[in-house]
């Protein structure tokens, strides 16, 4: 069940991405909730720390669902199972991405740090599974794959032009191919 936090957080990814973080005001943000601008008061001290909750959070979230994903898996498995999760967020949650691009300046210092430090977390479980794939893969390279692939995966607030089943599917493929992953035979 969604509470009144979780309303004032996804109301706020949206208006964030549509307008940037300083194109919202409290009083906009309260509106588009059904109360009045104070009393986000009630639930966040500032449209900052809305922000920061937004991008942290979500930050937590990947990288929880990640490392449950790898869980004891083969690393084609593992990879596979990542880039499925990946999409998923991709498509669901594109207002995050646009708001973590544009308005990532405007996170709190301490915030930054935090989402900065789960994110490199969440690059590593995947840097780990291309490792135990491709045996001998220098770890900057695995990296550098793992953010290849969130850069295709992230695209989709500008490249979701098919139907989100199509579009699911064109980004799985496409990933695990640039992560020299074979696809899965069914």
């Amino acid at each position: 069940m969604s509470t009144r936090r979780d309303q004032i957080l996804a109301t706020a990814a949206e208006l964030f991405a549509a307008r940037g973080f300083h194109g919202v005001s409290i009083a906009d943000l309260g509106a588009a909730c059904g109360i009045s601008g104070p009393a986000i008061y009630k639930h966040f001290a500032s449209k900052d720390a809305v922000l920061a909750e937004m991008l942290v959070s979500i930050s937590q979230q990947l990288l929880r669902v990640g490392r449950e994903r790898v869980g004891g898996r083969e690393p084609a498995d593992a990879l596979r199972a990542l880039v499925e999760w990946h999409t998923d967020f991709a498509l669901r949650d594109k207002p995050l991405i646009v708001v973590q691009d544009r308005d990532w300046e405007s996170l709190p210092d301490d915030a930054r740090e935090e989402v900065r430090s789960l994110q490199r977390e969440y690059v590593d479980v995947w840097a780990a599974q291309l490792r135990r794939l491709h045996r001998g893969m220098p770890l900057d390279q695995a990296r550098a794959m793992a953010h290849a692939a969130f850069g295709l995966l992230n695209s989709t607030p500008h490249s979701g032009l098919l139907p989100e089943d199509a579009m699911r599917e064109l980004l799985v493929t496409m990933a695990l191919a640039a992560l020299d992953v074979a696809p899965q035979t069914r």
